[in-house]
């Protein structure tokens, strides 16, 4: 009896062994759960350990230059894709108008000094230079700050931070000796003179005049590219309206958009690998300058109370929190044909460099950057 149980017991895993090799969907199932089982895996320390985000995007500084002046274009001296240096002049307004304003201040002002018995010539020409010195300083304050912002993050060398500094120095003492000459020549006329409000109204006048008559020539803020071009001689532009669309070649990150859960970690400061389509085959060294505090969910609202997102989707799609990455190196180091707006993917390496997660990270980003000379 126990003889023939045993017997039916070994046909019996006999026949489930057959049945196992005979049915290839489970050869089939076995592997493919098993790889599935290990990517769910992976994308879960992956996330945390070292994220990946193919969402990034190369942000730069773009300024829409305009003229604080209304006037008809009567040149432009850049063209589309230009370099241009601080300081380097755009395009120009019709003067005339401006020099006919000149002219009219200036006659009011020696009018009113000429009732107080005194000469006019020396607080015209004093005005004139301390209009000039108010206009450079103004810039020289802008390219300063700008220059030493990038300094506090590390992409300008300390040289030209000082550089930037004595600039502004030296704008701040020619402003001040400007005034202080101005200041003499009122002085020349006595107390009368200086206490006398006709007189003051004519010099604001001037003043105005000659700032208008220099801001109807546009210069450049800082070095950087003109570029989308429109600007054309003869057409006509508003106070304050965009003319030229300017890209500072001192200030270029790239903003990656990564899921709310891959951030957890992510702290300023973490190594990042940078591949950018516009340069396949290399990868650059960056690190997390800042993660940004908030997005617009894009709630609408209606009567002043919030209203129910609509329900469209079974899953609602993952929010994407922007991450701001800057390069190691200097600007200088800058790859040229990386363009505002182009596409990069990053790896940030929340957890370091020294672990297997973040190796693996860093192979699949090495065989991307590869891949990308195809598409």
């Amino acid at each position: 009896m126990n003889k023939t149980e045993n017997s039916g017991s070994e046909a019996a895993v006999q026949q489930l062994s057959d049945d196992d090799v005979g049915n290839p969907a489970r050869k089939v199932a076995v592997p493919l759960l098993s790889v599935l089982l290990l990517l769910i895996v992976w994308y879960a320390v992956s996330d945390r350990v070292s994220p990946y985000s193919g969402r990034g995007a190369v942000s730069a500084y773009v300024a829409q230059l305009a003229a604080r002046v209304p006037g008809q274009v009567t040149e432009v001296l850049v063209q589309d894709g230009d370099v241009v240096e601080a300081g380097t002049l755009l395009f120009r307004l019709d003067p005339r108008p401006f020099e006919l304003a000149v002219r009219q201040a200036e006659a009011r002002l020696a009018r009113a000094v000429q009732s107080s018995q005194a000469g006019a010539a020396s607080i015209i020409s004093s005005q004139a230079r301390v209009a000039q010195a108010r206009a450079q300083l103004e810039n020289v304050r802008a390219t300063t700050n700008r220059t030493l912002s990038l300094e506090r993050r590390g992409l300008v060398s300390l040289a030209d931070a000082d550089n930037a500094r004595a600039g502004l120095l030296s704008a701040e003492a020619d402003a001040e000796k400007a005034e202080a000459d101005l200041q003499s020549a009122i002085l020349e006329l006595g107390a009368q003179g200086e206490n006398n409000p006709e007189i003051q109204a004519a010099r604001a006048d001037l003043e105005k005049a000659q700032l208008d008559r220099h801001f109807a020539e546009v210069e450049a803020p800082t070095r950087g590219v003109i570029t989308n071009l429109h600007l054309a001689v003869g057409q006509y532009v508003a106070a304050g309206s965009a003319a030229v669309t300017f890209i500072d070649a001192r200030g270029a990150w790239i903003t990656a958009d990564l899921r709310e859960n891959q951030i957890g970690h992510v702290v300023t400061g973490d190594e990042v690998d940078i591949l950018f389509d516009a340069m396949p085959g290399t990868i650059f060294r960056g690190h997390v300058q800042s993660l940004a505090w908030g997005i617009d969910p894009g709630r609408p609202y209606a009567g002043g109370l919030a209203q129910n997102q609509p329900e469209n989707d079974w899953f609602e799609p993952a929010r994407r929190i922007p991450v701001r990455i800057e390069l190691s190196d200097s600007l200088d180091a800058w790859p040229a044909p990386v363009k505002a707006g182009g596409k990069v993917a990053v790896v940030v390496y929340a957890g370091g460099r020294n672990n297997p997660v973040s190796w693996i990270a860093a192979g699949l980003l090495r065989i991307k950057s590869y891949l990308s000379y195809l598409y």
